[in-house]
């Protein structure tokens, strides 16, 4: 269906002779027309709903769980932007430890420091004088920290005020963040199918031939 509704593009073949005939052109999907879903879309909960994907969950499986058919894993991936699943969605625990392994070696990926991180350091007047999570390098890990509190210079370590991020931490947690994911209530599936068709049409133009066919190359 998510091809159907892509509008083709006719281009010429090359060496092109003169004068043209059909026989010039041939007939393919404009992938190029790519169809993105504005990012703010997704503070507007009437329309979607939040979903944590479970290990093993295709696309086609998660459009035939909320749709009742697997022909709208497209919808969910536009939805989401996703453009290839294999990267895009997350990795089962098995994949996502040898991917790890073969990128950093195995004792590295468990134990290897990937970067580090800062915890949240307040003051005594209840300012925050550090915020959390600010990557830094292993240089300020080993450094003191000072700063100003009720008058006076005070110095923390920076192991006090910083934690090591392993490389299979700091991996996990991006594959954790691919589980998120929004899923079009089916309420609105009609009706987004039908704008998608729609917004892929061609306006008039030098190279429009119909709605649904242009030609580039002329």
């Amino acid at each position: 269906m998510f091809f159907n509704s892509i509008p083709d593009i006719q281009y010429d073949q090359k060496p092109i002779r003169y004068p043209f005939s059909e026989s010039d052109f041939v007939t393919a999907k404009n992938f190029f027309r790519r169809f993105k879903v504005n990012d703010d879309v997704f503070d507007y909960a009437f329309y979607f709903d939040q979903y944590a994907v479970k290990d093993q969950e295709r696309l086609d499986i998660l459009s035939n769980k909320f749709y009742g058919s697997p022909k709208y894993d497209w919808v969910i991936a536009l939805s989401n932007n996703i453009i290839n699943p294999l990267f895009d969605l997350p990795m089962n625990e098995y994949t996502f430890r040898k991917f790890g392994e073969n990128q950093y070696g195995e004792e590295e990926f468990y134990s290897g420091v990937h970067h580090y991180e800062t915890y949240e350091v307040i003051n005594d007047d209840g300012i925050i004088v550090l915020n959390e999570g600010i990557v830094v390098d292993e240089t300020f890990y080993n450094s003191d920290f000072k700063y100003y509190d009720a008058g006076e210079i005070k110095t923390l370590s920076g192991s006090e005020i910083c934690k090591r991020v392993t490389n299979f931490e700091y991996e996990n947690a991006k594959n954790e963040e691919k589980r998120k994911i929004y899923i079009l209530k089916s309420k609105f599936l009609s009706a987004f199918v039908d704008d998608f068709e729609t917004r892929n049409f061609y306006k008039k133009s030098n190279a429009y031939i119909s709605k649904r066919l242009k030609r580039a190359g002329t």
